[in-house]
């Protein structure tokens, strides 16, 4: 759905960066790794306040996450993992400082169990996607490899 990439940055994504003065190119196909790398920082990382994040594994999870949902629906798994665990967050999609709070806290508690968490809730999300649109389902086997668990077995 997210139309033409490159580097893995849709079309729509490089239009904001370009808008933003990110970049210079205005083309995705001709876009270059560089500028792919200034648009992740910007738009993904530091976007997210990925940088107060304690552990580089869960920043990771978030990052790529979002980088494959948008930002709003990986925050959204997060705040959802998070309430899973025993936290009470407002399910919004914002990265607050109660958001990061609380990453911090299960980073130091039990990373793991907030690692699965991550992961669990996006499965979830993508069968939540071909469940309400059918013709999605031959994304299945791609988007459950971009589930970290299923790269470590």
């Amino acid at each position: 759905r997210g139309g033409r990439t490159n580097w893995g940055i849709t079309q729509e994504t490089l239009n904001r960066a370009y808008v933003r003065g990110l970049v210079s190119t205005r083309d995705v196909a001709a876009l270059k790794k560089e500028e792919a790398r200034i648009i992740y920082r910007a738009e993904y990382w530091q976007a997210l306040r990925l940088d107060a994040v304690l552990s580089p594994l869960i920043a990771a999870e978030i990052f790529d996450t979002a980088v494959n949902m948008g930002r709003t629906a990986a925050v959204k798994i997060v705040q959802e993992s998070l309430n899973y665990l025993g936290e009470s967050l407002k399910v919004d999609g914002i990265m607050g400082i109660k958001t990061l709070g609380a990453i911090n806290k299960w980073t130091s508690r039990d990373e793991r169990a907030l690692f699965v968490c991550l992961n669990g809730f996006q499965f979830r999300r993508y069968v939540q996607i071909v469940e309400n649109n059918a013709t999605q389902k031959r994304f299945a086997r791609g988007w459950t490899k971009r589930i970290q668990i299923y790269r470590e077995a």
